[in-house]
């Protein structure tokens, strides 16, 4: 460690196992505490005066990582991470009483930082070790468009695509909820490389296709969006550079006896799509309930509507929600949430129920307000059945 001090300090660092390299903490940090290398981005402790401006724009989360040191990590020391170093002993009485006082700020700002519903959270523990950030954009691999498919039905605006990649002979090892990084081609109207956009993955870790070496992106047209056209627009032969894979904690549990109640709106369907289809695969006779509380708009602008229909309910519980029928009331996934009270609130008492949330960022507190209320009805406190289930690797949100 460089820099030394008498005092506890309270550093800034990010996370090379969730870090996507996109550059916006960099571009955001208004006194330069940033930088990079071709491995990771890092934060010079003598520089970061905790301003927080880079927090909220990372699209990770990566960004937002605190420790209490004695003297702080080196840049040169963090450019040489795979992952973050454990925290230090910090008690009391190995600090003459300075580290409980300067530990409870630090707890503070965490819990500001984290104060949304998803929170910090750890891996299921029996989900497999994943692999992280085998490329960058300095070293991509290079995948090969084989399909590209619309989901949506042709009459309507919402053009989402399924879009297999296939990696050939590069190596690129993924597990269910990863995601990967996609390098769109050419430069910004500054004359800088564009950022690198993210995407969950919407195939099983052993391909879209048994023992393939490729992966699935589901990918919603945006009109403005330049990634999205441009993955959208991609034709079979096409080359793609793409990173990571990315994510370490949004993992689907090994263990067949696991209950897991997946939440989504449109395209955050992805994760769960390989979540089904690899219990489907390879443990179809699992004990294991698995429950998907889906959100759209029509029917028609429902990914995988069509495919859906055929999984049997033997596998998987479907629960449609949608807020845009002409007619209709306006119906959300907490609505269908709240209608199985009865079922959800016998799942949230057992200690191998799982819940994944994924969709557009603000779904997660109409999530968390029906999670109240169902549990409150059946005698439970959400709040800290919520705290339980985050250390346990068991309740995890996504939002984007």
């Amino acid at each position: 460690m460089s820099v030394a001090t008498s005092e506890m300090l309270k550093q800034h660092l990010i996370d090379p196992e969730v870090c996507i390299r996109c550059n916006t903490c960099e571009e955001t940090c208004p006194v330069g505490a940033i930088t990079h290398d071709s491995n990771n981005y890092v934060v010079d402790a003598s520089k970061c005066n905790f301003c927080m401006d880079c927090i909220s724009p990372c699209p990770t989360g990566s960004i937002d990582n605190w420790r209490v040191v004695k003297s702080a990590w080196g840049v040169d020391e963090q450019f040489g991470w795979s992952e973050l170093p454990a925290q230090q002993d910090i008690t009391p009485s190995a600090t003459g009483g300075q580290a409980e006082a300067i530990d409870y700020e630090v707890q503070a700002l965490i819990a500001e930082a984290h104060s949304g519903v998803g929170g910090k959270t750890i891996a299921p523990l029996s989900a497999a070790k994943p692999s992280v950030n085998l490329f960058n954009r300095d070293k991509p691999a290079v995948a090969i468009v084989t399909g590209n498919f619309r989901l949506t039905d042709e009459g309507v605006d919402n053009d989402v695509r399924h879009i297999i990649l296939d990696f050939g002979d590069t190596r690129f090892p993924v597990l269910e909820g990863q995601s990967v990084g996609v390098v769109p081609p050419g430069l910004d109207d500054h004359g800088a490389p564009h950022r690198i956009r993210l995407y969950s993955i919407a195939s099983p870790r052993h391909g879209e296709r048994p023992n393939t070496n490729n992966i699935a992106l589901t990918v919603k047209r945006d009109g403005a969006g330049l990634c999205s056209n441009y993955l959208c627009d991609l034709q079979k032969g096409d080359k793609v550079s793409v990173t990571g894979p990315f994510g370490a904690t949004f993992l689907m549990p090994n263990d067949s006896s696991a209950n897991i109640i997946m939440i989504c709106t449109g395209t955050g369907s992805a994760p769960f799509r390989g979540f089904t289809e690899w219990r489907r695969r390879m443990m179809p006779d699992a004990p294991g309930r698995m429950l998907l509380f889906f959100g759209a708009r029509r029917p028609e602008e429902l990914p995988y509507f069509g495919p859906l229909q055929r999984v049997p309910e033997t596998l998987l519980s479907k629960y449609f929600a949608y807020s845009r029928i002409s007619g209709e009331r306006k119906v959300y996934v907490q609505d269908r949430m709240r209608e199985q009270s009865a079922l959800l609130a016998g799942l949230l008492r057992k200690g191998a129920t799982h819940i994944y949330v994924c969709g557009l960022k603000g779904m997660e507190q109409g999530v968390d307000v029906a999670l109240d209320d169902i549990c409150r009805g059946d005698g439970m406190t959400w709040r800290e059945l919520r705290e339980v289930m985050r250390t346990e690797g068991r309740y995890h949100v996504e939002t984007y």
